[in-house]
């Protein structure tokens, strides 16, 4: 009897120290260190930034832990100032910026993917430039952005430099990324643009503009950046990453999620998820538009391993300041947050 009480002892002892072992496995994400984040972006109604309303509108921050406040800016220069000067803790912008940024001895990272491709066109007017033959045409003009020192400025002065036009040739005016970008192309203040959609896509349907360069799909961006270019993202402070782990890979976690949810999402989802305002008011308009960039939205959240050394080609081709040899793509993005939130969610 004594030698079948110890036999149950140690087996009950056993199976308690088996699920000792196995108990951290089953454990919930650790807490964010940081639960309520400030985000700046640069004109959230535009698709670039789709997957940021998704996760937002469909409860993914708060699912994680997180209570995200969101400031919307004109453009991403300013949503990166925001950054900059510390009244935000993370910004959805353009990858591009981590390598302005280190150029400057200023280092942020990105830790998740939101756009494959920039999703960015330029068109003239066809009223102020009807006889245009080409980018040289547009010396001296005013060309519209969402803000300076944003993509969409960015896109503007690659097309431009390649026809051996200066950014000092032109003048760039901040149009934002909504109505007033288009409000301000009807009433001819600019000569061209360059911007995201669903604008773009408006414009042109109603003969506002010529498309001249296109990055909405992939094969454009490949076209135009001659490889694979990263769009919009999660960028931060390395530091701030450091600090708080836990905090980004809830961001990313719920980030990854939204991005699943697209891949299946039809227009009526979208229309149903979306903020009223953002369809400008053409249910319709917005679904083209909405077509037109859908393959450029990223997948699962990992940046394409050739991405950066796309995006450090194409700023060096027209910055001074952005010297390839001094850049450690590196130390501008980590994937590991996104391959973890990819696990997570079978993205």
């Amino acid at each position: 009897m004594t030698t079948d009480l110890s036999r149950r002892t140690f087996t009950a002892g056993a199976a308690l120290a088996a699920a000792a072992v196995a108990a951290p496995a089953l454990r919930a994400q650790p807490r964010p260190e940081k639960t309520r984040i400030s985000l700046a972006v640069g004109g959230k109604a535009a698709f670039y930034y789709l997957p940021l309303t998704i996760s937002e509108q469909l409860g993914y921050f708060k699912a994680e832990g997180l209570d995200v406040e969101i400031s919307d800016f004109a453009g991403g220069a300013k949503a990166l100032q925001a950054l900059m000067g510390g009244s935000a803790d993370i910004v959805n912008g353009a990858y591009e910026h981590t390598i302005n940024m280190q150029a400057r001895n200023q280092f942020i990272q990105e830790f998740v993917l939101m756009g494959r491709a920039p999703q960015i066109s330029m068109g003239v007017s066809p009223k102020a430039l009807p006889n245009y033959r080409g980018p040289a045409d547009l010396k001296g003009k005013k060309i519209g952005v969402s803000a300076p020192g944003s993509s969409t400025n960015m896109v503007a002065n690659l097309v431009l430099s390649r026809a051996g036009v200066k950014a000092s040739d032109v003048s760039f005016v901040g149009v934002g990324t909504s109505s007033g970008a288009i409000a301000a192309m009807r009433a001819g203040q600019i000569d061209a643009i360059s911007n995201t959609d669903p604008i773009m896509t408006m414009l042109e349907q109603k003969g506002d503009v010529k498309i001249i360069s296109d990055t909405r799909t992939l094969k454009g961006a490949q076209d135009v950046f001659g490889g694979t270019m990263p769009a919009a993202c999660l960028y931060t402070r390395a530091d701030f990453i450091k600090a708080n782990p836990n905090t980004c890979q809830a961001l990313a976690n719920a980030v990854v999620r939204g991005l699943k949810w697209l891949q299946t999402a039809g227009p009526s989802d979208i229309i149903k998820t979306v903020p009223e305002t953002y369809l400008l008011g053409d249910r319709a308009l917005y679904l083209a538009s909405f077509n037109k960039i859908r393959e450029a939205i990223a997948l699962d959240g990992l940046l394409p391993e050739d991405g950066p050394k796309t995006a450090l080609r194409a700023l060096a081709s027209f910055e001074p300041e952005v010297q390839p040899q001094k850049i450690d793509l590196a130390r501008t993005y980590t994937n590991d947050f996104a391959r973890r939130a990819k696990d997570k969610y079978k993205a």
